[in-house]
């Protein structure tokens, strides 16, 4: 099947790819565009980069939501680009980048030869980036899913790219998550969103409604790995091993 994209507001698109269930999003302004995550190899970011052109030609700044290596390790293919992460984003890939390459075991055949990019912007809290006509907003509300996550908003399309804050299609991936902390973020992403689409890293698009069925899930979770009491969490048992270990590390400082 060959990814298309798909426009969820003014000049705001999404591509959801088989690869991973995969959204990566494009925002258009009159000056330049901005593409949200890249992929996970420089193939399947040289795929990415080539349907952005068939939508526009403007100059293209990136931006990579978190510090896993589906989502940047098409970097290379944006050559020139200024990319864009959180400081902790930047820190990781610049640290573990080409391990957290190196280990994947089941990825796209060029995955180990892509070549690290790290992101050449960085911010702690918030940032605007104009893109002309129209402002695209990168926010790190807090641990989540990682240290690291970054929430990119198009207030004017009312938009909300959430990264892997939020997945659809599969329960939340805790791999080096913070449960523990993940409500009171997700608490903070609903606060502050407008009122429209809500593109999750993997799976369909959702509305606000499912983020705070999600947020409640993992309320559920960080409440277990505080009493100890898994019962009734909701999350399938491979998950919830790996939450509770999280939330066991969270714990131990």
């Amino acid at each position: 099947m060959v990814a298309s994209w798909r426009e969820i507001g003014e000049r705001v698109f999404v591509r959801r790819h088989v690869s991973y269930d995969l959204n990566v999003g494009l925002i258009v302004g009159t000056q330049r565009c901005l593409v949200v995550d890249t992929r996970a190899s420089l193939g399947e970011g040289t795929d990415l980069a080539a349907a952005v052109r068939s939508v526009t030609p403007l100059p293209w700044t990136v931006v990579n939501t978190h510090s896993h290596f589906d989502h940047y390790l098409g970097n290379a293919a944006f050559p020139g680009a200024p990319i864009w992460a959180s400081r902790s984003c930047a820190e990781a890939i610049a640290a573990h980048g080409a391990e957290q390459r190196d280990a994947v075991a089941d990825g796209p055949e060029d995955v180990h030869e892509a070549p690290i990019v790290e992101p050449t912007h960085t911010f702690t809290t918030t940032a605007s980036l104009d893109l002309g006509e129209r402002t695209a907003t990168l926010s790190f509300p807090g641990r989540g899913h990682t240290d690291n996550d970054v929430v990119v908003t198009v207030a004017d399309a009312r938009v909300t790219f959430a990264g892997d804050l939020v997945e659809e299609g599969a329960p939340p991936s805790f791999g080096d998550a913070f449960p523990l902390d993940w409500p009171t973020t997700l608490d903070t992403l609903i606060a502050a969103g407008p009122d429209g689409p809500v593109v999750p890293g993997h799976g369909a698009v959702v509305d606000w409604a499912f983020v705070r069925e999600q947020r409640d899930l993992l309320a559920r979770v960080a409440a277990a790995g505080r009493t100890g009491d898994w019962r009734g969490v909701g999350l399938p048992d491979d998950f919830a091993a790996t939450a509770r270990a999280r939330c066991e590390l969270q714990l131990r400082g």
